[in-house]
Protein backbone atom coordinates (compact mmCIF):
# COMPACT_ATOMS: atom_id res chain seq x y z
CA UNK A 1 0.00 0.00 0.00
CA UNK A 2 2.68 2.74 0.47
CA UNK A 3 3.88 1.87 -2.92
CA UNK A 4 0.80 2.75 -4.30
CA UNK A 5 0.84 5.74 -2.13
CA UNK A 6 4.26 6.80 -3.41
CA UNK A 7 3.33 5.96 -6.95
CA UNK A 8 -0.04 8.44 -6.96
CA UNK A 9 1.45 10.82 -4.86
CA UNK A 10 4.68 11.52 -7.11
CA UNK A 11 1.47 11.61 -10.18
CA UNK A 12 0.05 14.29 -8.11
CA UNK A 13 3.07 16.54 -6.77
CA UNK A 14 4.21 16.63 -10.56
CA UNK A 15 1.24 17.37 -11.80
CA UNK A 16 0.26 20.05 -9.08
CA UNK A 17 3.83 21.83 -9.99
CA UNK A 18 2.72 21.49 -13.96
CA UNK A 19 -1.03 23.73 -13.21
CA UNK A 20 0.37 25.43 -10.79
CA UNK A 21 3.19 26.91 -13.17
CA UNK A 22 1.73 26.86 -16.17
CA UNK A 23 -1.71 28.09 -14.80
CA UNK A 24 0.42 31.02 -12.88
CA UNK A 25 2.35 32.00 -16.18
CA UNK A 26 -0.96 32.26 -18.27
CA UNK A 27 -2.27 35.04 -15.96
CA UNK A 28 0.57 36.54 -15.30
CA UNK A 29 0.89 36.72 -19.09
CA UNK A 30 -2.12 38.36 -18.79
CA UNK A 31 -2.15 40.83 -16.34
CA UNK A 32 1.41 41.56 -17.33
CA UNK A 33 0.21 43.37 -20.65
CA UNK A 34 -1.28 46.26 -18.62
CA UNK A 35 2.69 47.13 -17.76
CA UNK A 36 4.53 46.44 -21.30
CA UNK A 37 3.39 49.37 -22.68
CA UNK A 38 5.79 51.15 -20.09
CA UNK A 39 8.41 48.92 -21.88
CA UNK A 40 7.52 49.55 -25.73
CA UNK A 41 6.24 53.22 -25.73
CA UNK A 42 7.70 55.24 -22.80
CA UNK A 43 11.59 53.61 -22.14
CA UNK A 44 10.78 51.70 -19.08
CA UNK A 45 14.07 48.79 -18.82
CA UNK A 46 12.61 45.62 -19.25
CA UNK A 47 14.58 44.48 -16.21
CA UNK A 48 12.09 46.69 -14.23
CA UNK A 49 9.49 45.53 -15.84
CA UNK A 50 10.66 41.70 -15.10
CA UNK A 51 11.10 42.72 -11.69
CA UNK A 52 7.27 44.54 -11.08
CA UNK A 53 5.39 41.73 -12.85
CA UNK A 54 7.39 38.75 -11.16
CA UNK A 55 5.58 40.64 -8.04
CA UNK A 56 2.23 39.63 -8.85
CA UNK A 57 2.77 35.77 -8.90
CA UNK A 58 3.41 34.67 -5.29
CA UNK A 59 -0.45 36.31 -5.09
CA UNK A 60 -1.61 34.68 -8.37
CA UNK A 61 -0.37 31.03 -7.25
CA UNK A 62 -2.64 31.60 -3.84
CA UNK A 63 -5.12 32.13 -6.00
CA UNK A 64 -4.55 29.40 -8.44
CA UNK A 65 -3.44 26.59 -5.83
CA UNK A 66 -6.98 25.52 -4.02
CA UNK A 67 -8.13 25.06 -7.96
CA UNK A 68 -5.00 23.40 -9.37
CA UNK A 69 -5.19 21.04 -6.82
CA UNK A 70 -8.80 20.11 -7.08
CA UNK A 71 -8.10 19.61 -11.01
CA UNK A 72 -5.07 17.46 -10.32
CA UNK A 73 -6.42 15.16 -8.02
CA UNK A 74 -9.49 14.95 -10.16
CA UNK A 75 -7.59 14.25 -13.42
CA UNK A 76 -5.00 11.45 -11.66
CA UNK A 77 -7.78 9.56 -9.62
CA UNK A 78 -9.90 9.44 -12.92
CA UNK A 79 -6.98 8.25 -15.48
CA UNK A 80 -6.06 5.92 -12.60
CA UNK A 81 -9.81 4.43 -12.68
CA UNK A 82 -10.14 4.24 -16.40
CA UNK A 83 -6.82 2.66 -16.48
CA UNK A 84 -8.21 0.05 -14.07
CA UNK A 85 -5.55 0.62 -11.44
CA UNK A 86 -8.29 1.50 -8.66
CA UNK A 87 -10.37 -1.16 -10.01
CA UNK A 88 -7.14 -3.49 -8.86
CA UNK A 89 -6.54 -2.18 -5.24
CA UNK A 90 -10.55 -1.89 -4.99
CA UNK A 91 -10.72 -5.82 -5.81
CA UNK A 92 -8.35 -5.86 -2.87
CA UNK A 93 -10.79 -4.64 -0.56
CA UNK A 94 -8.93 -1.52 0.36
CA UNK A 95 -11.50 1.01 1.47
CA UNK A 96 -11.82 4.61 -0.32
CA UNK A 97 -10.33 6.29 2.42
CA UNK A 98 -6.97 4.58 2.17
CA UNK A 99 -6.90 5.09 -1.67
CA UNK A 100 -7.29 8.91 -1.10
CA UNK A 101 -4.31 8.87 1.57
CA UNK A 102 -2.15 9.96 -1.36
CA UNK A 103 -5.01 13.38 -2.19
CA UNK A 104 -5.19 13.93 1.79
CA UNK A 105 -1.10 14.26 1.67
CA UNK A 106 -1.62 16.58 -1.68
CA UNK A 107 -3.76 18.56 0.30
CA UNK A 108 -1.84 19.01 3.34
CA UNK A 109 1.04 19.90 1.54
CA UNK A 110 -1.13 22.67 -0.32
CA UNK A 111 -2.24 24.08 2.79
CA UNK A 112 0.76 24.59 4.64
CA UNK A 113 2.39 26.30 1.23
CA UNK A 114 -1.10 28.40 1.39
CA UNK A 115 -0.49 29.32 4.79
CA UNK A 116 3.21 30.27 4.13
CA UNK A 117 2.56 32.48 0.91
CA UNK A 118 -0.78 33.97 2.82
CA UNK A 119 0.84 35.05 5.88
CA UNK A 120 4.26 35.63 4.89
CA UNK A 121 5.20 35.71 1.15
CA UNK A 122 2.20 37.74 -0.58
CA UNK A 123 1.71 40.24 1.92
CA UNK A 124 5.53 41.35 1.56
CA UNK A 125 5.36 41.04 -2.60
CA UNK A 126 2.23 42.88 -2.64
CA UNK A 127 3.79 46.10 -0.46
CA UNK A 128 6.99 45.81 -3.06
CA UNK A 129 4.45 45.91 -5.96
CA UNK A 130 2.59 48.88 -4.63
CA UNK A 131 5.13 50.86 -3.76
CA UNK A 132 7.12 50.06 -7.16
CA UNK A 133 4.02 50.46 -9.51
CA UNK A 134 3.71 54.11 -6.97
CA UNK A 135 6.73 55.55 -7.81
CA UNK A 136 6.15 54.57 -11.67
CA UNK A 137 3.12 56.41 -11.36
CA UNK A 138 3.44 59.03 -9.65
CA UNK A 139 7.04 59.68 -9.98
CA UNK A 140 8.74 58.27 -12.93
CA UNK A 141 5.57 58.97 -14.79
CA UNK A 142 6.72 62.79 -15.75
CA UNK A 143 9.46 61.16 -17.11
CA UNK A 144 8.19 58.42 -19.17
CA UNK A 145 6.05 60.58 -21.28
CA UNK A 146 4.73 59.07 -24.57
CA UNK A 147 4.57 61.24 -27.67
CA UNK A 148 2.10 62.36 -29.98
CA UNK A 149 -0.66 62.51 -26.87
CA UNK A 150 -1.22 64.91 -24.38
CA UNK A 151 -0.16 63.04 -21.28
CA UNK A 152 -1.73 63.98 -18.16
CA UNK A 153 1.36 64.55 -15.42
CA UNK A 154 -0.38 64.72 -11.47
CA UNK A 155 -3.24 67.12 -11.11
CA UNK A 156 -2.84 69.93 -12.89
CA UNK A 157 -0.51 69.69 -15.46
CA UNK A 158 -0.46 68.45 -19.17
CA UNK A 159 2.34 68.17 -21.31
CA UNK A 160 2.61 67.24 -25.27
CA UNK A 161 5.66 66.19 -26.95
CA UNK A 162 5.74 65.98 -30.77
CA UNK A 163 8.44 63.52 -30.81
CA UNK A 164 11.43 61.74 -28.63
CA UNK A 165 15.18 61.07 -29.69
CA UNK A 166 16.74 57.76 -28.50
CA UNK A 167 19.01 60.18 -26.29
CA UNK A 168 15.91 61.16 -24.71
CA UNK A 169 15.88 64.69 -26.17
CA UNK A 170 12.33 66.12 -26.69
CA UNK A 171 11.12 68.00 -29.59
CA UNK A 172 8.18 69.87 -29.67
CA UNK A 173 7.20 70.72 -26.57
CA UNK A 174 3.52 72.14 -25.15
CA UNK A 175 2.80 72.35 -21.49
CA UNK A 176 -0.35 73.55 -19.77
CA UNK A 177 0.28 74.22 -16.24
CA UNK A 178 -2.98 74.85 -13.85
CA UNK A 179 -1.38 73.79 -11.04
CA UNK A 180 -2.06 77.01 -9.04
CA UNK A 181 -5.36 78.55 -8.27
CA UNK A 182 -6.85 80.91 -11.02
CA UNK A 183 -3.33 81.02 -12.83
CA UNK A 184 -2.50 78.52 -15.80
CA UNK A 185 0.13 79.23 -17.52
CA UNK A 186 1.38 77.82 -21.23
CA UNK A 187 4.53 76.70 -22.20
CA UNK A 188 5.78 76.47 -25.48
CA UNK A 189 9.50 75.19 -26.19
CA UNK A 190 11.22 73.37 -29.80
CA UNK A 191 12.78 71.06 -27.50
CA UNK A 192 13.89 70.20 -23.90
CA UNK A 193 14.91 67.24 -21.54
CA UNK A 194 14.38 65.52 -18.08
CA UNK A 195 16.00 65.29 -15.62
CA UNK A 196 15.64 63.69 -12.07
CA UNK A 197 16.77 65.93 -9.16
CA UNK A 198 16.33 65.78 -5.30
CA UNK A 199 12.89 67.41 -5.70
CA UNK A 200 12.03 65.01 -8.52
CA UNK A 201 11.71 65.21 -11.93
CA UNK A 202 12.62 68.39 -13.74
CA UNK A 203 11.57 69.49 -17.20
CA UNK A 204 14.55 71.82 -19.06
CA UNK A 205 12.85 73.55 -22.00
CA UNK A 206 14.94 74.70 -24.85
CA UNK A 207 13.91 77.97 -26.83
CA UNK A 208 10.51 78.54 -26.07
CA UNK A 209 7.71 80.82 -24.68
CA UNK A 210 5.93 81.51 -21.65
CA UNK A 211 2.07 82.73 -21.54
CA UNK A 212 0.03 83.68 -18.92
CA UNK A 213 -3.48 85.95 -18.78
CA UNK A 214 -2.71 89.24 -16.62
CA UNK A 215 -5.29 88.96 -13.99
CA UNK A 216 -6.31 92.41 -13.45
CA UNK A 217 -5.67 93.51 -17.10
CA UNK A 218 -7.08 90.38 -18.50
CA UNK A 219 -4.65 90.75 -21.57
CA UNK A 220 -2.33 87.67 -22.73
CA UNK A 221 1.48 88.20 -21.64
CA UNK A 222 4.11 86.80 -23.55
CA UNK A 223 7.88 85.78 -22.25
CA UNK A 224 10.14 84.09 -24.68
CA UNK A 225 13.27 82.34 -23.03
CA UNK A 226 16.42 80.72 -24.16
CA UNK A 227 15.87 78.13 -21.24
CA UNK A 228 13.68 78.10 -18.88
CA UNK A 229 12.81 74.54 -16.20
CA UNK A 230 9.33 73.39 -15.48
CA UNK A 231 9.20 71.30 -11.68
CA UNK A 232 7.43 68.25 -12.41
CA UNK A 233 7.66 66.80 -8.95
CA UNK A 234 5.03 68.36 -7.43
CA UNK A 235 2.25 67.78 -10.07
CA UNK A 236 3.67 63.76 -10.24
CA UNK A 237 3.00 63.16 -6.62
CA UNK A 238 6.64 63.52 -4.96
CA UNK A 239 5.74 63.78 -1.23
CA UNK A 240 2.50 62.28 -1.51
CA UNK A 241 1.95 59.83 1.00
CA UNK A 242 0.41 55.91 -0.13
CA UNK A 243 -2.62 54.31 1.56
CA UNK A 244 -1.61 50.69 2.16
CA UNK A 245 -4.73 48.25 1.37
CA UNK A 246 -5.56 44.98 2.73
CA UNK A 247 -3.50 42.70 1.23
CA UNK A 248 0.01 44.34 1.75
CA UNK A 249 -0.61 44.47 5.61
CA UNK A 250 0.59 41.79 7.67
CA UNK A 251 -1.53 39.96 10.14
CA UNK A 252 -1.26 41.89 13.24
CA UNK A 253 -1.92 45.40 11.19
CA UNK A 254 -5.03 43.36 10.09
CA UNK A 255 -5.82 43.08 13.68
CA UNK A 256 -4.92 46.19 15.19
CA UNK A 257 -3.78 48.85 12.11
CA UNK A 258 -1.43 51.25 13.39
CA UNK A 259 -2.72 53.95 11.42
CA UNK A 260 -6.08 53.08 12.73
CA UNK A 261 -7.18 56.92 12.92
CA UNK A 262 -6.02 57.40 8.72
CA UNK A 263 -7.98 54.01 7.97
CA UNK A 264 -11.36 54.63 6.34
CA UNK A 265 -13.78 52.72 8.94
CA UNK A 266 -15.46 50.84 5.93
CA UNK A 267 -11.93 49.42 5.86
CA UNK A 268 -11.53 47.97 9.09
CA UNK A 269 -14.32 45.58 8.05
CA UNK A 270 -12.35 44.98 4.89
CA UNK A 271 -8.68 44.19 7.04
CA UNK A 272 -11.03 42.02 8.98
CA UNK A 273 -12.45 40.04 6.60
CA UNK A 274 -8.78 39.40 5.09
CA UNK A 275 -7.10 38.05 8.48
CA UNK A 276 -9.91 35.16 8.41
CA UNK A 277 -9.77 34.51 4.60
CA UNK A 278 -5.96 34.06 4.75
CA UNK A 279 -6.78 31.54 7.43
CA UNK A 280 -9.78 30.01 5.96
CA UNK A 281 -8.56 29.83 2.17
CA UNK A 282 -6.44 26.88 2.40
CA UNK A 283 -8.60 24.98 4.68
CA UNK A 284 -11.12 25.59 1.18
CA UNK A 285 -8.46 24.01 -0.60
CA UNK A 286 -8.51 20.59 1.30
CA UNK A 287 -12.32 20.71 0.85
CA UNK A 288 -11.72 20.67 -2.74
CA UNK A 289 -9.47 17.82 -3.01
CA UNK A 290 -11.73 15.85 -0.84
CA UNK A 291 -14.32 16.62 -3.02
CA UNK A 292 -12.21 15.53 -6.34
CA UNK A 293 -11.29 12.13 -4.08
CA UNK A 294 -14.85 11.52 -3.18
CA UNK A 295 -16.01 11.98 -6.75
CA UNK A 296 -13.85 9.57 -8.23
CA UNK A 297 -13.56 7.08 -5.26
CA UNK A 298 -17.35 7.43 -3.67
CA UNK A 299 -19.04 5.85 -6.40
CA UNK A 300 -17.30 2.86 -7.49
CA UNK A 301 -16.32 1.38 -10.57
CA UNK A 302 -18.35 1.95 -13.77
CA UNK A 303 -18.13 0.52 -17.15
CA UNK A 304 -19.87 3.73 -18.67
CA UNK A 305 -16.87 5.91 -16.98
CA UNK A 306 -17.32 8.96 -14.55
CA UNK A 307 -17.84 11.50 -17.07
CA UNK A 308 -21.52 12.56 -15.04
CA UNK A 309 -19.95 12.68 -11.87
CA UNK A 310 -16.68 14.60 -13.09
CA UNK A 311 -19.49 16.93 -14.47
CA UNK A 312 -21.19 17.05 -11.39
CA UNK A 313 -18.07 17.48 -9.40
CA UNK A 314 -16.72 21.06 -11.36
CA UNK A 315 -20.14 22.30 -11.08
CA UNK A 316 -20.16 21.93 -7.19
CA UNK A 317 -16.38 23.20 -7.45
CA UNK A 318 -17.19 26.23 -9.30
CA UNK A 319 -20.51 26.72 -7.30
CA UNK A 320 -17.92 26.65 -4.36
CA UNK A 321 -15.75 29.05 -5.44
CA UNK A 322 -18.15 31.50 -6.56
CA UNK A 323 -20.17 30.93 -3.22
CA UNK A 324 -16.46 32.14 -1.46
CA UNK A 325 -16.17 35.11 -3.23
CA UNK A 326 -19.80 36.17 -2.35
CA UNK A 327 -19.04 35.42 1.35
CA UNK A 328 -16.07 37.82 1.09
CA UNK A 329 -18.12 40.44 -0.58
CA UNK A 330 -21.02 40.26 2.07
CA UNK A 331 -18.61 39.82 5.21
CA UNK A 332 -16.63 43.12 3.71
CA UNK A 333 -20.37 44.92 4.13
CA UNK A 334 -21.48 42.68 7.28
CA UNK A 335 -18.86 41.86 10.01
CA UNK A 336 -21.63 39.59 11.76
CA UNK A 337 -21.31 37.53 8.67
CA UNK A 338 -17.69 36.61 9.03
CA UNK A 339 -18.48 32.82 10.24
CA UNK A 340 -20.10 32.36 6.83
CA UNK A 341 -16.31 32.45 5.58
CA UNK A 342 -15.01 29.46 8.30
CA UNK A 343 -18.57 27.59 7.44
CA UNK A 344 -17.56 27.57 3.34
CA UNK A 345 -14.04 26.33 3.99
CA UNK A 346 -14.90 23.98 6.68
CA UNK A 347 -17.95 22.31 6.04
CA UNK A 348 -17.78 20.90 2.38
CA UNK A 349 -15.14 18.76 3.56
CA UNK A 350 -16.75 16.20 6.07
CA UNK A 351 -19.44 15.86 3.79
CA UNK A 352 -16.89 14.64 1.23
CA UNK A 353 -14.83 12.98 3.63
CA UNK A 354 -18.11 10.96 4.94
CA UNK A 355 -18.49 9.55 1.18
CA UNK A 356 -15.29 8.55 1.46
CA UNK A 357 -15.91 6.50 4.95
CA UNK A 358 -19.80 5.53 4.17
CA UNK A 359 -18.79 2.57 1.82
CA UNK A 360 -16.87 1.24 4.13
CA UNK A 361 -19.47 1.91 7.16
CA UNK A 362 -21.91 0.41 4.65
CA UNK A 363 -19.71 -3.31 4.40
CA UNK A 364 -19.01 -3.56 7.82
CA UNK A 365 -23.12 -3.56 8.27
CA UNK A 366 -23.63 -5.93 5.91
CA UNK A 367 -20.66 -8.26 6.98
CA UNK A 368 -22.16 -8.09 10.48
CA UNK A 369 -25.56 -8.65 9.18
CA UNK A 370 -25.12 -11.86 6.69
CA UNK A 371 -21.87 -13.37 8.55
CA UNK A 372 -19.99 -15.75 6.34
CA UNK A 373 -21.03 -19.27 7.12
CA UNK A 374 -18.23 -22.00 8.79
CA UNK A 375 -16.76 -23.63 6.55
Amino acid sequence: MRRFDRYVLRQLVAGLAGACIGLALLVWLTQSLRFLELVLNRGLAFTVFLELTGLLLPNLVTVILPIAAFAVVLFTYSRLSSDRELVVMQGASVPPLALARPALLLALLAAILGWILNLWIVPESHRAFREFQFEIRNRIAAVLLEDGVFNQVGDGLTVYVRARDRDGTLHGILAHDAREKGSPVTYFADRGYISIGPAGPRATLVSGSRQEIDKTSGRLQVLTFAESTLDLGRAAGAGETRYRDARERSLAELVDPPDRDQVNPRDLGRFLVEAHQRFAQPIAGISLVLLAAATVLAGGFSRRGNAVRIAVAVAIAAGLVAAGVAVQNLAVRETALIPLIWLHAVVPGPIALWLLIAPSVRARHVLAAHPASPA
